[in-house]
């Protein structure tokens, strides 16, 4: 990703955005069908995905700066990236519970 954990962190915080859309909604295109075994594959690839995204947007670009020697700054751009996420993360909570 980049060096700026705020960027990281909304771009997880958009992907998980875009798949709970695409959830919520994607069942209204094929209602009138029949379940086939389809649909647990592509929620099994979906999870793969979605670990593999998050994967990249919070170890890849720690990851290479720990293996160029930068440790610190390393560990302190996943600590930001993780926190950014948690506030993120804590927002959405309570905007759930109070609507």
């Amino acid at each position: 990703m980049s060096r700026n954990p705020y960027l990281n962190a909304l771009l997880a915080a958009t992907y998980i955005v875009c798949i709970v859309l695409l959830v919520t909604y994607g069942p209204a295109f094929v209602r009138e069908k029949p379940d086939t075994i389809f649909a647990p594959i592509a929620m099994l690839s979906l999870l793969v995905l979605s670990v593999a995204f998050m994967g990249y947007a919070f170890f890849f670009q720690p990851f290479l700066m720990y293996v160029e020697g930068q440790k610190r700054e390393a560990v302190e751009l996943f600590t930001k990236t993780l926190g950014i996420f948690a506030v993120i993360t804590g927002i959405v909570v309570v905007v759930a519970f109070v609507t």
